[in-house]
């Protein structure tokens, strides 16, 4: 099992970039997910299940602090400009001056979410992953198939699709040790329009729960830091 694509997403449900090397840390790889915008009515995190317009921007990090592309091309960090684009009155916060709880939603029912009850849970701090056991995410090229790697959104492709068997294992990849912790469920993000031809499709989430019980990709966390780069060797420890 090899790297075959590196993916970091500065600001969070935002396009990220991929790379071909990155350090990757106790929160996993530098510079994912170290921004998000915040709600400042409600005080939730935004991702694109409430918000599914943020994944026709995306964010690039200039000397550590995140910029905004947004859809029509011009790039900002003006809280009010961003606001201004998205609706509602927004922040764009750094993980790591975040001193407030960090609280996602979700929609009960992602078959009809305008009519669905939502409900919160909250997020780790260090970064705006989704869970605490999941600062690195793994997909295998076989496991996507067909369907675009941008869809899930991980972190490391790797060759074959063989992914699931490292759960509960630790893991050597290029410079660094992860323990993979757990298989990842999937929600209406993996649903949601991008950019590049990427269309609203209800059938991908479908799919993935009648054939795989809700699960794609795995997590993990890093056990020790290190370097990582497209073509490194995947290699199970123990």
């Amino acid at each position: 099992m090899r790297v075959i694509q590196l993916w970091r997403y500065p600001v969070k449900s935002m396009q990220g970039e991929s790379l071909e090397a990155v350090d990757v840390a106790e929160l996993g790889l530098a510079g994912d997910r170290t921004f998000a915008l915040r709600d400042l009515t409600t005080g939730l995190t935004l991702t694109a299940r409430r918000e599914p317009s943020l994944l026709f921007a995306s964010g690039h990090l200039v000397d550590g602090h995140a910029v905004v592309r947004m859809p029509d091309g011009v790039e900002t960090d003006s809280d009010d400009v961003l606001s201004a684009w998205i609706g509602r009155d927004v922040a764009l916060v750094a993980a790591a001056d975040d001193t407030a709880r960090v609280v996602y939603e979700i929609a009960d029912d992602a078959e009809r979410e305008a009519d669905s009850d939502w409900h919160t849970w909250n997020g780790p701090r260090g970064a705006f992953h989704d869970s605490a056991k999941a600062r690195v995410s793994v997909i295998g090229e076989a496991t996507l198939g067909a369907w675009p790697v941008r869809r899930f959104r991980p972190n490391v492709l790797v060759s074959g699709g063989d992914e699931d068997a490292l759960v509960g294992a630790t893991v050597r990849a290029g410079g660094t040790t992860l323990e993979v912790i757990k298989q990842i469920d999937r929600c209406m993000m993996i649903t949601r329009p991008q950019p590049a031809g990427i269309e609203r499709d209800l059938e991908v989430l479908r799919t993935v729960n009648r054939d795989r019980g809700s699960f794609l990709g795995v997590g993990a966390l890093v056990r020790s830091a290190g370097r990582l780069a497209v073509g490194d060797q995947v290699a199970r420890l123990s």
